[in-house]
């Protein structure tokens, strides 16, 4: 297979790689978005269980002071009746004491009553708020869970559909190299080959050595950037451009032996710590 139609075949399967990559880091990213969900709906319920103990705790407390108005209530107006059978200036001085205490007591129950009436129906209010968010929530909720596997499984369905073009195109390549081409494409933001223009590989920028530009130029031969990785192929400067280097400075291919091991062994590391697993 010419060298040509390897590179056009690489950069084809470039393209299905990214996208079949970009499927993936969706699938994985879908279920963080029902998670916000979910945990704006458990935090609305605690609220409501909250809320709820704050109503059984007032409606107790408006229950006593319900109690002690009437208790209050009954012993004013039993001491005002007794105030027709008193005989003597002492008992008059006791029963009318008795009616005041009876009546301060009173007006202290009924403002309690009412304060705890209040706090009821502001806390009734607050529930009624918290369970139409709850039951809003749920149905958007059990909407988007619905939406979700239809969304996943249509993007499990594209991923299989490139998966085919990529075996397709990856059949005739080394596997070795496709391996390599493969990781680079996770590794390198979709970008797995690239034109080395002027002596400098367009994916880092990097200059290149002569001898080692020399031998992408010729295109006998798959070549690996000794910086990033990316695989290279040659593409002409721009017209009127020539291609100049001092030899010393740029260095020979001799110098990056030790640089392109090093670059993959980091590769492989890198690829230990990528782990894109969706279900099939």
């Amino acid at each position: 297979m010419a060298m040509e139609e390897i590179f056009e075949k690489l950069r084809s399967l470039q393209d299905i790689l990214s996208q079949k990559i970009s499927l993936e880091q969706d699938i994985q990213e879908i279920p963080k978005i029902l998670t916000t969900q979910e945990e704006l709906l458990a935090r609305l319920k605690r609220s409501f269980i909250e809320k709820n103990q704050e109503y059984e705790k007032a409606r107790i407390a408006e229950t006593e002071f319900r109690e002690l108005l009437a208790t209050a209530e009954q012993n004013r107006e039993k001491a005002e009746k007794n105030m027709d059978s008193i005989s003597t200036q002492r008992e008059y001085e006791a029963l009318d004491k008795e009616i005041r205490d009876a009546s301060e007591k009173e007006a202290q129950y009924r403002k309690d009553l009412q304060r705890e009436e209040r706090i009821l129906a502001d806390l009734e209010e607050q529930m009624k708020q918290n369970t139409s968010l709850i039951e809003q929530q749920e149905q958007e909720l059990e909407e988007r869970r619905s939406g979700i596997e239809i969304e996943v499984s249509g993007k499990k369905q594209k991923i299989q559909e490139l998966e085919t073009e990529e075996r397709e195109l990856s059949n005739d390549l080394d596997p070795e190299v496709f391996f390599k081409f493969e990781r680079i494409i996770r590794n390198k933001m979709g970008r797995g080959i690239v034109a080395i223009k002027n002596g400098v590989c367009t994916g880092c920028h990097m200059i290149l050595p002569v001898q080692f530009a020399n031998v992408i130029r010729l295109g006998e031969e798959i070549v690996f950037c000794p910086y990033c990785s990316r695989i290279l192929f040659y593409e002409e400067s721009e017209e009127g451009v020539e291609d100049y280097f001092n030899v010393e400075d740029s260095g020979s291919l001799s110098d990056l032996e030790d640089i392109e091991d090093e670059g993959f062994e980091e590769e492989e590391e890198e690829e230990e710590k990528v782990n894109i697993d969706y279900e099939e």
